[in-house]
C-alpha cells in the first residue's frame, strides 16, 4: 500500500543513529506512525520535513510492520515556535493531545485544521497562549466525541443566569436556582466565561478564534477547560505541566 497526504509532525523519536520513527497527523489517514530512514542525516531530503512541528507532504508506504516515508517535502516549518519555550511548550501540549484523541485510519481533516491553525496564531502572537489552549482543549474533545452540554442547565432548561456553573466530572451547567442540589466540583462561569465555552464548543470553523474574553476571566476558561478534559482522559498530561511551568504557574 502506498499513499500520499499532508500532514503535521507530532512526535519524532531517534532510531539508531541516522533513522527517525516519527507520529504524523494526517489529512486522509489520521495518525501514522513511520520510519524515516537516513532523516536524521542532514544531508537527507527528509532531515527538515521530519522534524517534530513541521507541516510536510508526504509519501507514504507499507513495510512489515510500519509504515515508511518514501518521500517528504516541508511546506510550514513554524520558526516562531522554536523562539519562544512558553509557545513551544504549548505546541508540544497540543502535539501530545492529537496523539491521545486524534483518529487512526481514517480522515483527520478537521483536527489537522485545528491544529494548523492554532499554531498559526500561536506563531504570530495575535491570541492570548492560554485562550487558544482552552479553544483547543474544548474543540479536540468535542470532535473526539466528548463534547460537554453547554445548551442549558442540566436541571431546569434554562439558557442564560446571572449565576451559571460548569461541573467538570460531568461536562454540564448548572443555573445559580439550581446548584444547590449538585455537589459535585463546580467552577463559576458567569455569563461571559459560559459564552466563551459555548463558542469554543459550537462554533462554525469560520468563526472559532474569533471571540473575546476580559483578562480577568481567562483563567476561569482555562480552568474549566482544563479540568474537563483531565476527567475526560482519566490522567494529566506531562506537556501540560511543563507548559504550566514555562508559563510561570505551579
Amino acid at each position: 500500500m502506498k499513499f500520499s497526504t499532508d500532514g503535521l509532525v507530532i512526535r519524532e523519536q531517534i532510531i539508531k543513529e541516522q533513522d527517525k520513527l516519527v507520529t504524523v497527523l494526517t489529512r486522509s489517514n489520521g495518525i501514522v506512525r513511520a520510519f524515516a530512514h537516513g532523516a536524521k542525516s542532514i544531508k537527507s531530503s527528509k532531515s527538515a520535513a521530519t522534524g517534530l512541528l513541521t507541516y510536510s507532504r508526504f509519501s507514504f508506504y507499507s513495510g512489515r510492520d510500519r509504515y515508511i516515508i518514501d518521500d517528504a517535502v516541508a511546506q510550514e516549518v513554524f520558526i516562531a515556535l522554536r523562539k519562544d519555550v512558553e509557545k513551544l511548550a504549548l505546541a508540544q501540549y497540543f502535539c501530545e493531545l492529537l496523539i491521545n484523541l486524534a483518529p487512526e485510519g481514517e480522515s483527520a481533516e478537521e483536527y489537522l485544521r485545528l491544529t494548523l491553525n492554532c499554531l498559526h496564531f500561536l506563531c504570530k502572537g495575535e491570541r492570548d497562549n492560554d485562550r487558544l489552549k482552552s479553544l483547543f482543549e474544548f474543540r479536540i474533545l468535542s470532535m473526539a466525541g466528548y463534547m460537554p452540554n453547554l445548551i442549558c442547565c442540566d436541571s431546569c432548561a434554562v439558557y442564560e443566569h446571572d449565576e451559571m456553573y460548569f461541573l467538570p466530572n460531568m461536562g454540564v451547567l448548572v443555573c445559580g436556582d439550581c446548584i444547590g442540589s449538585y455537589k459535585e466540583r463546580k467552577i463559576c462561569t458567569g455569563l461571559g466565561v459560559t459564552a466563551a465555552m459555548r463558542h469554543c464548543v459550537y462554533a462554525e470553523f469560520q468563526r472559532l478564534f474569533a471571540f473575546s474574553l476580559s483578562e480577568n476571566s481567562l483563567p476561569v476558561l482555562s480552568q474549566a477547560s482544563e479540568e474537563y478534559l483531565i476527567n475526560q482522559l482519566g490522567k494529566r498530561l506531562q506537556t501540560l505541566d511543563f507548559y504550566k511551568q514555562m508559563r510561570g504557574v505551579c
